[in-house]
This record gives C-alpha cells, structure tokens and sequence, in this order.
C-alpha cells in the first residue's frame, strides 16, 4: 500500500472522528454559536465595564486551551502570547476536544455491541 494512501486513510479517519458523529456536531454547534454571540457583544454591543463573553469561548475549550497556555508560558512567552497564538490555541483545542469526543462516542458505541444492557433470555 502506498505512503500517501496510508497517509489520506488516517486524515478520513480523523476527520471522521472529529466531524462525522452526533456528539462532536453538537460539540462544534455549541462552540460556533458562543462564537458568534462572542463576536456580535465584542463588535456591536457597547459596555460600561468589560464584558465577559469571550470567557464562555475558553470554558468551552478547556481544560486542552489551558494546556497550550501552559505549554507557552513554560516556553516563556508572556500570559497566553500574541493573540494570534490565543485564536489558533483556542481553534485547536476545540477541534482536538471534538476529536476525543468523536474518540470516545465511538468507544462507547462499541462497548454497547459487544455488551448488551439486556442480556438475552432474562
């Protein structure tokens, strides 16, 4: 079999994880609507104070977007760095938790097929 076909095989695979099962559609539903409610407060909505929005975006994405601020801040960078690493921390978080929440339904699933609830005959 050919590297390449290896290769487009376990990206379908992932792909398939991340975005192909109920819970990771939900999941990623969640986050582009908190998004948009993020994006609409941040550019249209005008405060006295602060707004707190853009705190739902990083409790949705924890605890893996806190890893990457770790991660940073153990490399020295300040607080969370640029705000460029801020918006890729936050997307790759949420599409590795997408991922393991693709991971884990299909555990699930299986489990399910290969122990049954109700056992035949009782």
């Amino acid at each position: 079999m050919s590297h390449r076909l290896i290769d487009k095989q376990r990206l379908g695979a992932l792909a398939r994880l991340t975005f192909g099962n109920t819970a990771s559609r939900i999941y990623l539903g969640l986050v582009l609507a908190v998004t948009v409610f993020v994006a609409v407060d941040t550019l249209f909505v005008t405060h006295d104070d602060a707004s707190f929005a853009g705190v739902w975006l990083f409790l949705l994405a924890a605890p893996a977007v806190f890893a990457f601020f770790l991660g940073s801040s153990l490399a020295g960078a300040d607080t969370a760095g640029p705000a460029w690493f801020v918006y890729l921390a936050l997307v790759v978080s949420v599409l590795v938790q997408a991922c393991a929440l693709g991971w884990f339904s299909r555990l699930v699933r299986r489990a399910g097929r290969e122990h049954p609830a109700h056992p035949q005959g009782v």
